[in-house]
C-alpha cells in the first residue's frame, strides 16, 4: 500500500523549476509586493521516508510586484540529509543533516528554512541554499520550527527542545539577528514541544501527553504515553525569566500549533490552538507513518481549544471552542502576543472522507465562524494574512493560500478578502504545476 503522504495532494514534485509572468485573474492589490513562501516535505524520486516528517524540505515561492505575479520557483533545501547523510554519526548528532521541511521565515534579512531537530538553513531570495545558520556560532543546539517575532520589538523568540537533558532552552535574537539570550528552562521534560507562544510579558510552553519513546521505529521517536503529565509552563520574558517558570497541569492532550496567547484584563494568560485527544493523536500518527487505522487526512479530531491560566489561583480552565476539525491556525501577526479578535485555519473532513476542505475564520468576540470551501478535490494550504495598505481594522487585508487541485492537476494561489470569506476572490494566480500540499509558510514583504 502506498504511503498516504506520497499520494493525492501530497504527491511529491520530482524536480526544480522556474516559471515567469504567471497568469492572474482579477487584480492583485499593489500592497502585495513581496514573496509568498511555502515549505513542506518532498522526498526525492525513489525515496520513501518512514514518516511524513522525514521527507526532505522543498520551498515554493511566488514573487508579486506592481500587480503582477513575476515568478514561481520551487527548490529543495540542499542539506546533507537530501543526499542521504545520517543525522547520527560516530561523533554524535549532525545538526546540519536536516530535512528543513517544516517552515520558512524571514528574520533580520535572512530567509531560514526550519526543522525542529536541526539548525536552520539559510536561503537566498531566489530560494537557493546558502547553508546551515547558527547565529554566528552562538547557537549550538537545534531550533524550533515555530519561532515568534515580536511585532513591536522585532525580537525573535525561539527554543531548543531535546529528549535528553537539558530538555528545553529558551533563546532571544535581536531585530538585527544577534543572539542575545539563551537560558535553560528548569522543570521541563522529554515531552514533545513543537510550538509555543509569547505574550507581551510572558513565554508560554506546552508539554502534552506525547513524549520521547526510544522504541518508536518511524524515525520520529515520540508516542502518546498516558503516564506523561500534560502541562503549560509560564515564565516571564527577559533575562532570568526561565528560573521563575511555573508549571500548570492540564488535561491529557497534544497541541502542535499555537494560534496565539495574550494577557487579559484580569492578568490571566489566554492560550488558543487546535488540540487532539488520545484517539485523535493515534489516528493522525497512523496517517503520518502510513499505518492501518488512519483517517483520510493527516489531522483527526483536531479541535480549536482555549486554556485560561490564572497565576493568582494556580488554576487552568480549558474547553474546546468549536467542533470543526482544523489545523494550521494563523492570525494578523501585528497582534502576536496581544489580544486578537479574528483567527484563521484550514478545515479538514477528519476521518469522514468528505473532501470539502476550506478556510475558516473565527470571530472570537461574537463566537461566530465563516467557512470558505474551496471545492471538490481541492485542498488549501495554511492561509497567510497580509494587511491592506492603511488598514483600519484587524481583518482589513488578504488571506493567501495555495490550493492543490487534483482534478485539474494544477494549483492556484487564492487571494481572499480576509474581512469576508464569502466574497469572490480578489485575485487568482495560476501556477505552472500542482504544488505538493505542504505545512507552513510566510509572506515576506519587500521592505523585509
Amino acid at each position: 500500500m502506498s504511503k498516504p503522504y506520497l499520494t493525492g495532494h501530497y504527491t511529491p514534485q520530482v524536480d526544480e523549476t522556474t516559471a515567469y509572468d504567471l497568469r492572474v485573474e482579477g487584480a492583485l492589490p499593489p500592497e502585495l509586493s513581496g514573496r509568498l513562501l511555502r515549505n513542506g516535505h518532498n522526498p526525492k524520486p525513489g525515496v520513501t521516508p518512514t514518516h511524513w516528517f522525514k521527507g526532505s524540505g522543498m520551498v515554493h515561492g511566488i514573487r508579486l510586484r506592481d500587480g503582477r505575479a513575476e515568478w514561481y520557483r520551487n527548490r529543495w533545501v540542499h542539506t546533507p540529509a537530501l543526499d542521504g547523510a545520517p543525522y547520527l554519526t560516530e561523533h554524535g548528532p549532525d545538526l546540519t543533516a536536516s530535512t528543513a521541511g517544516t517552515h520558512i521565515i524571514e528574520h533580520a534579512g535572512r530567509l531560514l528554512a526550519l526543522c525542529e531537530s536541526n539548525l536552520p538553513f539559510e536561503l537566498t531570495a531566489d530560494l537557493e541554499t546558502v547553508g546551515a545558520y547558527d547565529f554566528d556560532g552562538k547557537l549550538t543546539e537545534v531550533m524550533t520550527a515555530h519561532p515568534k517575532q515580536d511585532p513591536v520589538t522585532g525580537e525573535l523568540h525561539f527554543f531548543s527542545s531535546s529528549p535528553f537533558p537539558p530538555f528545553l532552552t529558551y533563546h532571544v535574537a535581536s531585530s538585527k539577528g544577534e543572539l542575545l539570550l539563551s537560558e535553560q528552562v528548569p522543570g521541563a521534560t522529554a515531552s514533545l514541544k513543537h510550538d509555543f507562544a509569547i505574550t507581551q510579558g510572558h513565554v508560554v510552553f506546552i508539554e502534552g501527553t506525547v513524549t520521547f519513546d526510544p522504541t518508536e521505529t518511524s524515525g520520529i521517536p515520540y508516542a502518546w504515553k498516558d503516564g506523561q503529565p500534560a502541562r503549560i509552563g509560564v515564565m516571564p520574558r527577559g533575562s532570568g525569566g526561565a528560573a521563575a517558570i511555573r508549571w500548570y497541569d492540564i488535561e491529557p492532550g497534544s497541541m502542535l500549533h499555537a494560534a496565539n496567547a495574550y494577557e487579559d484584563a484580569e492578568g490571566r494568560i489566554v492560550l488558543e490552538g487546535p488540540a487532539v485527544d488520545r484517539r485523535g493523536f493515534q489516528t493522525s500518527w497512523n496517517w503520518w507513518v502510513g499505518a492501518p487505522g488512519r483517517g483520510s487526512e493527516p489531522n483527526s479530531r483536531s479541535f480549536e481549544r482555549q486554556w485560561v491560566i490564572d497565576p493568582r489561583t494556580g488554576t487552568v480552565s480549558e474547553r474546546n471552542t468549536d467542533d470543526l476539525v482544523v489545523e494550521f491556525p494563523t492570525i494578523n501577526e501585528d497582534l502576536l502576543g496581544r489580544e486578537h479578535r479574528y483567527q484563521y485555519a484550514v478545515c479538514f473532513p477528519d476521518d469522514r472522507g468528505i473532501g470539502n476542505y476550506g478556510v475558516v475564520k473565527y470571530d472570537r468576540r461574537t463566537g461566530g465562524r465563516q467557512v470558505r470551501l474551496v471545492g471538490d478535490g481541492r485542498l488549501p494550504s495554511e492561509a497567510v494574512y497580509v494587511p491592506a495598505q492603511g488598514a483600519g481594522s484587524e481583518d482589513e487585508g488578504y488571506l493567501l493560500t495555495v490550493v492543490s487541485d487534483l482534478h485539474a492537476d494544477a494549483s492556484q494561489v487564492l487571494v481572499l478578502d480576509a474581512s469576508d470569506l464569502g466574497a469572490a476572490p480578489v485575485a487568482t494566480i495560476h501556477l505552472p504545476r500542482r504544488v505538493t500540499a505542504g505545512i507552513h509558510g510566510s509572506w515576506v514583504p519587500d521592505q523585509d
